[in-house]
């Protein structure tokens, strides 16, 4: 089951993880632990993805999107954010997830933006997504990095194996981890 968190929690959340991995243990420390990672974790269609923390600014609820004309079809269009004219890329079409034939428009105004860092992207970019479900931390042991699939090896920077206890038992749920550099080079 999907819980929905409230966009202002989610995006304290998102600061306060941020200031928390600025804060080093100091140099020579024969205690440290293991290294962890922070991500955003969302959901395409039934799929758990994620994007590394400090590549996301913000969560924004779905707003009307203007289509572009003559634009690439992994552009959905752009929106004003607060003031501010925003791409809104289609990250389903850019990794070849097909989308839930009968997406009416009220499922489409229950999506999420995650607006990604625009030090990174180098202008102001959103990615359209199903849901945000949560900031989270895993440590280095849990990220399969080797890839053995082709074209798709750039857009992702490993598979997460996320621990879950489901109905009295554990399982593991397979996260994968999209690099935001290696997306937008296939825009």
């Amino acid at each position: 089951m999907v819980h929905h968190v409230l966009l202002d929690e989610m995006n304290s959340l998102l600061e306060e993880a941020r200031q928390k991995m600025q804060i080093s243990l100091p140099e020579g420390n024969e205690n440290q632990t293991e290294e962890s990672v922070q991500v955003v974790e969302f959901l395409l269609e039934s799929d758990l993805y994620a994007f590394n923390l400090f590549e996301v600014k913000e969560v924004v609820e779905y707003t009307s999107i203007t289509k572009l004309p003559n634009t690439s079809a992994c552009i959905k269009g752009i929106i004003d954010l607060r003031g501010e004219i925003t791409t809104i890329i289609d990250i389903k079409r850019i990794l070849g997830i097909s989308s839930g034939k009968n997406r009416s428009s009220n499922k489409m105004t229950d999506s999420r933006i995650i607006v990604l860092d625009n030090r990174i992207t180098r202008s102001k970019i959103g990615v359209i997504v199903d849901d945000v479900l949560a900031v989270s931390t895993y440590q280095k042991s849990q990220i399969e990095k080797s890839m053995q699939s082709g074209g798709e090896k750039e857009q992702i920077t490993g598979i997460i194996k996320k621990k879950v206890i489901e109905n009295g038992s554990e399982k593991t749920d397979l996260v994968l981890w999209i690099s935001v550099a290696g997306l937008l080079k296939s825009l």
